[in-house]
């Protein structure tokens, strides 16, 4: 278990270090969407009947930050150790396959939920927010920080620079992030763009996560449940492939 700590380890100190801009630089970010947001709509948007608009932000903005930060934080580590030639000495120690995605996931884990929990602690003083289903709220922040985390690893061996990892980040997760129902409830779209948001995964990630606090979503949880168990396991899967193939990691 040494090898497996010890890059578990580096990985959690790699961004609790800087945490002034990995975590709190999120957290304020978020505070400034919910503030704009609810001034500017709270008055004239009715989502959910015993749910105010204002409240309706705050579970989409936390996933939204659980997810961006997951992602950023395996696929930021992977390109920078890429970049600089130091990933041998993570490819060289005894390490498996799965004992390195595990570091590096559960250290994606640890970084979206200490930011998700940071801005709900943040943002509860601007809302009345209550949580009617804990259980829901924990398994989807958890599942869906390990999904992005597994992602963001899939992004960090495929890119070979900066630039290819940004745009992987700016055409595919930011995209698909602010297009799941974070601000808006997909129910106030036309018919078509309804039926083209649940071909979204990240669609599932925020609605049942926003479940766990309302107790109403836009999908039925269970099946918002089973999309997003099988996103991760077909996701992890794939991960675990690349890294067990050494795909552009040993040259």
């Amino acid at each position: 278990m040494t090898p497996f700590l010890t890059l578990l380890q580096k990985e959690l100190l790699r961004f609790w270090k800087v945490a002034f801009q990995t975590v709190a630089a999120p957290i304020l970010t978020s505070i400034l969407y919910l503030v704009i947001f609810s001034n500017a709509l709270g008055g004239h948007v009715k989502v959910y009947e015993t749910v105010s608009y204002s409240a309706f932000l705050v579970p989409g903005l936390v996933m939204m930050s659980i997810l961006q930060n997951a992602f950023a934080n395996s696929s930021s580590s992977l390109i920078q150790s890429k970049v600089t030639g130091n990933i041998v000495f993570m490819l060289l120690p005894p390490i498996s396959y799965g004992e390195f995605f595990c570091a590096y996931v559960l250290a994606s884990v640890a970084r979206g939920l200490s930011v998700g929990a940071g801005v709900l602690v943040a943002t509860v003083w601007f809302v009345d927010l209550s949580i009617s289903g804990p259980v829901w709220v924990v398994t989807f922040a958890i599942l869906c920080s390990a999904i992005l985390g597994s992602l963001g690893m899939v992004a960090g061996i495929w890119a070979e620079k900066f630039d290819q990892l940004a745009a992987f980040q700016n055409f595919v997760i930011l995209p698909l992030t602010f297009l799941s129902g974070v601000f808006y409830s997909i129910k106030s779209l036309p018919p078509m763009w309804q039926e083209l948001s649940r071909f979204n995964p990240f669609f599932y990630m925020i609605d049942g996560f926003r479940y766990g606090f309302f107790g109403v979503s836009d999908a039925p949880p269970a099946v918002s449940l089973i999309v997003v168990g099988t996103s991760f396991a077909a996701l992890s899967g794939a991960t675990l492939l690349l890294l067990r193939s050494g795909y552009r990691l040993r040259h």
